[in-house]
C-alpha cells in the first residue's frame, strides 16, 4: 500500500509538471459517530459506526483536455470503515472505478463499475441520498436510495443538458456465457431550472448476486431472479437554500430469497415482493452553517407466497441537526424511528433501520446518533 501511494504521488507530480492540460485530484469524506439503538435483537445497542450520515471514502479524479470540448476522464473511489480500517464492497476501488470520454456537445461515455441512472438522477430527491444517509433509508434500502450497490461491467451515457433536460442510460454486462444472467440496465430523464428540479428513473436486473462475475455483485440489497425499480422525484429550493422534496418509488422482486438487511425470510419460498415508498423530506437553514433536515416515509408492501400473502406497512421518521464548524468539518445529531405492522412470522416483522446495530425484536425501533464528518 505504501509503494502504491508513492507511485500515485509520483504520477500526480509528473502529470501536473509535464502536461498543464491534465490534472489528478484527491478527494474524500470521513464520517464517524456513536449510535444508540433502542432495540437491537431485544437489547439496547451502543457502538461506534462509520459512514452513517455520509460515506467514509477517498478517491482520485483525473481529466485530460483533448481539445474541441472533449476530455478523457477517470475516477477511482474506495470505501472504508474508519473504526476497523478495512475496505468495503469487496475491493480497493469498489465504490467506483471507471474511465471514459466527455464532450460538451455530445455528452459523456464512461466504462467500469458505476452507479445506475436511478441512483444518479432519483436518489438525490430522498433524504438518504442527499442529506441524512442511512437513518433515512427506506426499509431494507429496497429501492437503493442509500447507494447499497453499483453496476459492474457498465457502459453509461449522460447527455448534455438542453433547456434544463438531461437523459442518462446505463447497461451492465453479465460477462457470462448466458448473456441475460446477472445483467442490468437503467435509464432516467431529469429536469432542473431555477428553483425547481424533477426526475423519473427506471432500473432492471436479473439474478443479481447469484452469478459472478456479473452486473450486480454481493453488495446488492436483495437476491432475486429479477428486480425492477421505478422512481419519480420533485424538489423546490428556496432563496436561502432551504428545500422540500417529494419522492416515490415502486420496487418489484421476482422469486426473492433474501438480502443484506434481512436474513430471516422463513422456510417457505416467496414468489414476489413489492414495495411502494412515498417520502416527504425537507432541509431548513437557520444560518449558512446551521441546518435541520427531516423526512417521513410510508412504505406499503405486498409479500406473496404460493399459499398466502401479506400486505404490511412501515412508517419511518428521521431528523438531523447539523452545525458546520468549517467548510470541511461538521458535527451533527440524528434520530430515526420506525414502526411496522407486519405479521409474517419472518424477519419482515422486526423493525430494522438501516444503520441500527441489528434488527429489533419487535415492530418498533429507534436509533440516535452523534457524529462528525470531515471532507477533503
Amino acid at each position: 500500500m505504501k509503494n502504491t501511494a508513492i507511485t500515485l504521488s509520483c504520477a500526480f507530480m509528473m502529470s501536473t509538471v509535464a502536461h498543464a492540460e491534465s490534472s489528478i485530484s484527491l478527494y474524500g469524506t470521513v464520517d464517524n459517530g456513536f449510535n444508540f439503538t433502542s432495540n437491537a435483537g431485544g437489547h439496547n445497542g451502543y457502538g461506534m459506526v462509520s459512514a452513517d450520515a455520509a460515506p467514509s471514502m477517498w478517491g482520485f479524479k483525473g481529466t485530460e483536455d483533448l481539445g474541441g470540448g472533449m476530455s478523457a476522464i477517470m475516477q477511482l473511489e474506495n470505501g472504508f470503515d474508519i473504526n476497523s480500517g478495512k475496505s468495503l464492497y469487496g475491493g480497493l476501488f469498489a465504490r467506483q472505478a471507471f474511465m471514459g470520454l466527455s464532450s460538451t456537445r455530445v455528452g459523456t461515455f464512461t466504462l467500469g463499475r458505476q452507479y445506475d441512472a436511478m441512483v444518479d438522477a432519483w436518489s438525490i430527491f430522498t433524504a438518504a441520498g442527499s442529506t441524512m444517509g442511512d437513518l433515512a433509508a427506506h426499509i431494507f434500502d429496497n429501492d437503493n436510495a442509500d447507494y447499497s450497490y453499483r453496476y459492474n461491467n457498465a457502459i453509461k451515457y449522460a447527455s448534455p443538458s438542453f433547456l434544463g433536460l438531461q437523459a442518462e442510460a446505463v447497461y451492465a454486462f453479465s460477462n457470462a456465457t448466458r448473456f441475460a444472467n446477472n445483467r442490468a440496465y437503467s435509464g432516467s430523464v431529469s429536469y432542473a431550472t431555477g428553483p425547481l428540479s424533477a426526475a423519473v428513473a427506471y432500473s432492471h436486473q436479473t439474478n443479481g448476486g447469484t452469478t459472478l462475475p456479473g452486473a450486480v455483485a454481493s453488495d446488492l440489497a436483495f437476491v432475486a431472479a429479477a428486480q425492477s425499480n421505478a422512481g419519480v422525484g420533485v424538489k423546490y429550493t428556496f432563496s436561502n437554500e432551504s428545500n422540500v422534496s417529494l419522492a416515490y418509488s415502486h420496487v418489484s422482486f421476482d422469486a426473492p430469497t433474501g438480502g443484506i438487511y434481512i436474513t430471516d425470510v422463513g422456510s417457505a419460498a416467496w414468489t414476489s415482493w413489492k414495495f411502494d415508498n412515498v417520502e416527504l423530506n425537507g432541509q431548513y437553514f437557520f444560518a449558512p452553517d446551521v441546518w435541520l433536515a427531516a423526512s417521513y416515509t410510508f412504505t406499503h408492501a405486498r409479500l406473496q407466497r404460493a399459499a398466502d400473502g401479506f400486505a404490511p406497512n412501515w412508517h419511518q421518521a428521521a431528523l438531523m441537526l447539523d452545525y458546520d464548524l468549517s467548510k470541511r468539518t461538521s458535527v451533527y445529531l440524528q434520530g430515526a424511528f420506525q414502526h411496522n405492522n407486519a405479521r409474517t412470522g419472518t424477519g419482515f416483522d422486526n423493525a430494522s433501520i438501516v444503520g441500527s446495530m441489528s434488527p429489533s425484536s419487535t415492530g418498533n425501533q429507534t436509533v440516535v446518533r452523534l457524529g462528525l464528518t470531515h471532507r477533503f
